[in-house]
């Protein structure tokens, strides 16, 4: 093995045992404080979900102005960014007419979400987990998502 590939190992393995750190009820209730200050700075409702790289909802939270359908998509999104290893915003194009996943989103029973709101946790170049969003406009819910996934490490020392 060449230092690069030593390199890689550590990370891996690195974060398959320390990142279940950040899902204490503490960093979770940090992340959402945070991205709540942002949606009320925009004025807008959501629902906030985080889960775990294996799509498990590890903490929700809908903010009694949201609408009841986010209570649904929030968890959604999250899962989508995990399965599909990216943000949902960058899913839509593969999937429409004529894309190379065109279909998949009927395949998995309406579970995909292609529309913004959701961002992969990636530590260590290795996805440990998502946040979910929804509620606002889709520009609003990927502000919101962006500023909760910021928060999600801010702090650890080893936050590569």
């Amino acid at each position: 093995m060449n230092t690069e590939e030593i390199r890689r190992v550590v990370k891996a393995v690195l974060a398959e045992t320390n990142a279940e750190r950040f899902f204490t009820r503490q960093n979770m209730q940090r992340v959402f404080d945070v991205a709540e200050a942002k949606a009320n700075e925009l004025k807008v409702g959501v629902t906030m979900c985080v889960a775990d790289e294996a799509g498990s909802v590890r903490m929700l939270y809908h903010m009694p102005n949201a609408n009841m359908v986010s209570r649904t998509l929030a968890p959604k999104k999250a899962w989508s960014a995990i399965a599909m290893k990216e943000p949902t915003m960058q899913i839509g194009p593969d999937i429409q007419p004529g894309g190379p996943l065109y279909e998949m989103s009927g395949n998995l029973d309406g579970r995909l979400v292609s529309f913004s709101g959701g961002i992969p946790l990636v530590w260590h170049d290795k996805i440990v987990g998502a946040v979910g969003v929804s509620g606002g406009l889709v520009e609003e819910d990927q502000l919101i998502c962006e500023t909760a996934v910021n928060a999600f490490f801010k702090g650890d020392k080893d936050n590569g």
